[in-house]
């Protein structure tokens, strides 16, 4: 069962007034405008000494904002978004990589956006949310009201729908779960529908939380903006070009991606301001991870997937009105777990008892009132594949001292001999010498506080690293989309793959099978793998008819095929007339009335 959070809220409007009159409505609580940008790095901004990008937006927004000394977030997507809206570890909430279901958080944490709702705001997400596509994983199973985002990890991937095209320009989104067209370039769709969302919060009296999650500068970079592009095609790129297989063509193209997010940064701020809600909201600003490869990281080591510091830090910008001030300096060490409980202090409103965070809020220091905090360590830790590994690829944090095994994002497993590294982070930000021959009684000592948080975050629940299952409920979500950014992988090939799903009894469906090429499909295999498949023979064999396109080229399906499902890892191939076997691009599921004919029964 969820938390009762409205039992935690204070809430209530029915104290008194003055002696004999009605009720006093409290006062409204101050806005939220969360921004996180995707693959931006730590030196990608003008403030952080970019000598070629032009962030005038994010600059201002810097020197109005205490300066945090070092924020950290995990290497890449999914985790960073999970510890953000829970104020947890990633891998106590289930959320693993960013593939192959491991995306998926755990529906029973409790989010930011949860417990904001409770409190009386509106809450809004605009962009990327990353963290599960289908009930009850969605973010508007999650807290969120109004919802315009993409699918998976980001437009051009094999989440998003066929017809798309790996647009960035004009996407396909999807608002409150329906598939929309829209008109612009990405970034300014999300921000246009914030704006809307602000003006809706601002009419109603409600405060509000609005989430905006580029998925710019991500890449592909095919489809970015042409005149800023021209800009920086033209300009001199080598003061910040790095490594052997830096691409100048694309960092120009991740810069316009990059100058386009200041000028939305912009244009949100500028909104607040037209419509006198500046001093009355908290503006946040960051990352997700460190930069890709090829440019400057702001002087640090490392990319993204690695967790050394050009992997795992990022700017962390808040602008509260007086509330805060940029002459504050917070020396703590910082992560992403730690914005669930500053922010709901900073808005005043109560953090869940019930709920078991790991971060801690940092708005004392920020606001000035208190000194520096006692000193922790965190631990970062992500890595491809289904499961965790214990000592693989991660860092210990601590306020002068940084443990690290870089033993690759890429692995499924640690090599057997890879060693630990050492690096003093107060003398040595750049972590250019390793200390752990030197040390060995520091690399011990970390080693143990890694033990120790190990066992800690493995055991938050009974079988913790298995991933949630995708629940088919015809009322929540009729309409199931099953795509290859979920596939709980048996392989790599084009055969393979299964989507792990939950049923309350049987789910009647009709199934539709979607193709990138056109192909004869003479039998359809569906299975409770790994159990001997149920085979479903087309007779004759059915070619896939074009979809979405004149000439066919925006894909190919198969529907009107009827099928009885229950609890499975739902694995679905196609034998053609040739006898290869393909797994579908995508495969949707309509829920059909109980006891609708059928062509076979999985049971």
């Amino acid at each position: 069962m969820r938390i009762p959070l409205a039992a935690l809220m204070l809430l209530s409007c029915a104290c008194s007034g003055p002696a004999g009159g009605l009720p006093e409505r409290p006062p409204q609580r101050p806005n939220l405008l969360l921004v996180m940008t995707d693959d931006q790095g730590f030196g990608d901004y003008g403030f952080a000494g970019n000598p070629v990008l032009e962030t005038p937006h994010l600059d201002a927004l810097a020197a109005a904002s205490p300066r945090v000394e070092r924020f950290y977030v995990s290497p890449v997507c999914s985790p960073t978004r999970a510890s953000l809206l829970t104020g947890r570890y990633n891998y106590r909430t289930r959320v693993v990589d960013t593939w192959r279901g491991r995306t998926s958080m755990e529906p029973e944490e409790v989010t930011l956006a949860e417990v904001l709702r409770e409190a009386g705001y509106r809450t809004g997400i605009f962009g990327k949310w990353h963290l599960g596509d289908n009930h009850p994983q969605r973010p508007q199973d999650q807290g969120f009201d109004e919802v315009l985002v993409h699918r998976g990890g980001g437009l051009a991937q094999a989440s998003e729908p066929i017809e798309n095209a790996r647009r960035y320009t004009d996407p396909i989104l999807f608002h409150n779960g329906e598939q929309v067209g829209t008109e612009g370039y990405c970034t300014d769709v999300y921000v246009d529908a914030a704006l809307e969302f602000i003006d809706g919060a601002q009419a109603s009296g409600q405060p509000f939380f609005a989430y905006v999650a580029t998925n710019a500068p991500h890449g592909p970079f095919h489809d970015v903006p042409e005149e800023l592009y021209a800009k920086y095609k033209a300009a001199d790129l080598s003061g910040i070009l790095r490594g052997e297989d830096a691409r100048p063509d694309q960092v120009a193209r991740i810069l316009a991606m990059t100058e386009n997010i200041d000028q939305n940064v912009g244009r949100l701020l500028a909104h607040l301001q037209e419509r006198g809600l500046d001093d009355d909201t908290l503006v946040v600003f960051l990352g997700d991870n460190g930069p890709t490869w090829g440019r400057w990281a702001g002087g640090l080591r490392g990319f993204k997937t690695g967790v050394y510091e050009g992997g795992i830090r990022s700017p962390l910008l808040m602008r509260f009105g007086e509330r805060l001030s940029p002459a504050t300096r917070v020396g703590t060490t910082a992560a992403h777990i730690d914005l669930f409980p500053t922010l709901l202090e900073a808005l005043g409103v109560p953090t869940p008892e019930e709920v078991a965070l790991d971060g801690r809020s940092l708005w004392p220091e920020l606001s000035g009132h208190t000194p520096q905090v006692p000193a922790r360590h965190l631990v970062i830790q992500t890595h491809r594949g289904d499961v965790p590994r214990y000592e693989h690829h991660f860092a210990v944090i601590g306020p002068r001292w940084k443990l690290v095994r870089a033993s690759g994002f890429g692995r499924e497993a640690p090599p057997q001999e890879h060693p630990f590294e050492l690096y003093d982070l107060r003398d040595d930000p750049a972590e250019a010498r390793d200390l752990a021959a030197e040390r060995p009684e520091l690399v011990a000592e970390l080693r143990e506080v890694y033990r120790r948080w190990w066992e800690d975050v493995t055991a938050t629940r009974q079988d913790n690293f298995a991933p949630p299952p995708i629940v088919l409920d015809a009322l929540e979500e009729p309409r199931v989309l099953l795509q290859r950014n979920d596939w709980r992988g048996v392989g790599t090939g084009t055969a393979d793959g299964a989507w792990h799903i939950e049923v309350d009894g049987t789910a009647w469906v009709e199934a539709r099978l979607l193709f990138r090429e056109p192909l004869e499909v003479s039998e359809v295999l569906f299975a409770d793998w790994p159990r001997e498949p149920s085979s479903l023979s087309l007779e004759p064999p059915t070619r896939a008819r074009p979809v979405n396109g004149v000439d066919g080229s925006a894909g190919y399906v198969i529907d009107d095929l009827r099928v009885a499902l229950t609890d499975a890892v739902l694995r679905v191939r196609c034998r053609t007339t040739t006898g290869e076997e393909v797994s579908p691009y995508q495969l949707e599921l309509l829920h059909r009335p109980a006891g609708g004919p059928l062509s076979f029964d999985l049971r």
